[in-house]
C-alpha cells in the first residue's frame, strides 16, 4: 500500500464538531451568528456560482433564500474555513429566486472543476439531501419522520413507534487484482469507447468486504483471487455508496470468462495502460488511485 492520501471527497475538509448537533437551540445560534454560512441544495442539486469556471455558492443570514427557510430544512453540516455551515435542503419542484450569478447544479459532471474542499462539501450535503428526500416516511408504521439532532436523524412522529433512523450509506467493494504483471479491468456497455476499470459490487448481507472482493470477482469474470488487502475509501454519493478499495492476486494466466454486468474484462500490462490501450477512469475516482498505485509497483 502507497503512502496514505485521501481520495477526493474524502479528506479534513470539514469540522463536524458532532457535539454540536445535541444542542436544541442551534437553529437559534446559527441565525443569531453573521458568520454562520448557508449551503443551498433543491433535490440532489446545489447552488453554485457560475462563470468560467463552476464555485460554491455560500449565502449569509441576510439571503431571501435563507431568511424563508423552513426550520426542519437546515441541517448542521459542521464547521467549513473557520465558519459554522448549515445546509439548507429546499423541497423539491419550488419555484425559488435565485442569487444574480448562481444557478442549481448537479455534483457528478463538475466535479472535476471544482476545488477539491469544495466537492467534498458538496458530496456531504448531495448524501444527505437524498437519505432526507428517502425518508419522509417511518419505514416501520409509515407515519412521516421529523428532523432531530441538527437534522442527522429523522425521528418517526408516531410516539408508539418513535423509530430512528439515520444516513443510509451502501457499502460496495472496488479491487484491482493483478497476477504479478498484469491488473484484470472491466467495462460495462454504456462507457466510453476503451473506458476499463477496476472491478467493483455492493457488499451482501451477512458477508464481509473481503468476502465480496472474492465473490464478485469470481461472479463478474471466473477469477479465483487470494490476498486480498485493503488500500483506501472513498464516499461516492451517487447516490449513497462508500467504496472501499482492495488490492487482490490471481494465479498467472488465469482465464476469464465474462459475466454479470460487464461487457468484457481483460488482463492488461502496465505498458498497454500507460499507452492509452486501455483508457483510464477519472483521476477523480478510487479506481484510478488504485490503478496508478499498481502502475508505480506500490501495490
Amino acid at each position: 500500500m502507497d503512502q496514505y492520501r485521501a481520495n477526493f471527497f474524502a479528506g479534513p475538509y470539514l469540522e463536524r464538531r458532532a457535539e454540536a448537533r445535541e444542542d436544541p437551540e442551534w437553529i437559534r445560534a446559527a441565525r443569531a451568528d453573521p458568520n454562520t454560512r448557508y449551503l443551498i441544495g433543491q433535490g440532489s442539486a446545489q447552488l453554485l456560482k457560475v462563470g468560467s469556471e463552476p464555485a460554491l455558492a455560500l449565502l449569509g443570514n441576510e439571503a431571501p433564500l435563507v431568511r424563508a427557510a423552513a426550520d426542519p430544512d437546515l441541517v448542521l453540516l459542521g464547521w467549513f474555513r473557520g465558519a459554522r455551515l448549515v445546509f439548507v435542503d429546499l423541497p423539491p419542484q419550488r419555484a425559488l429566486e435565485l442569487p444574480p450569478g448562481t444557478r442549481f447544479e448537479e455534483l457528478r459532471p463538475l466535479a472535476p472543476m471544482l476545488a477539491a474542499e469544495e466537492a467534498a462539501l458538496l458530496a456531504y450535503a448531495r448524501a444527505l439531501g437524498i437519505w432526507r428526500a428517502r425518508q419522509r416516511h417511518c419505514g416501520v408504521c409509515g407515519a412521516t419522520t421529523v428532523p432531530i439532532r441538527a437534522g442527522h436523524v429523522l425521528l418517526c412522529s408516531n410516539p408508539s413507534c418513535a423509530q430512528e433512523f439515520f444516513p443510509r450509506l451502501e457499502p460496495a467493494m472496488i479491487v484491482l487484482v493483478s497476477d504479478g504483471e498484469r491488473a484484470l479491468l472491466g467495462r460495462q456497455a454504456s462507457w466510453p469507447a476503451r473506458r476499463y476499470s477496476t472491478l467493483a459490487g455492493f457488499v451482501e448481507p451477512g458477508e464481509s468486504l473481503e468476502d465480496a472482493v472474492v465473490r464478485e470477482v469470481l461472479e463478474e469474470t471466473a477469477v479465483p483471487v487470494s490476498n486480498v488487502r485493503y488500500h483506501s475509501s472513498q464516499p461516492w454519493p451517487f447516490p449513497a455508496s462508500l467504496m472501499v478499495g482492495f488490492f487482490a492476486s490471481a494465479a498467472p494466466a488465469s482465464e476469464v470468462h465474462v459475466g454479470g454486468e460487464l461487457e468484457d474484462a481483460r488482463w492488461f500490462t502496465r505498458a498497454q495502460i500507460a499507452s492509452g490501450e486501455a483508457l483510464a477512469p477519472p483521476t477523480q475516482s478510487i479506481s484510478w488511485h488504485l490503478i496508478e498505485t499498481w502502475l508505480k509497483g506500490a501495490a
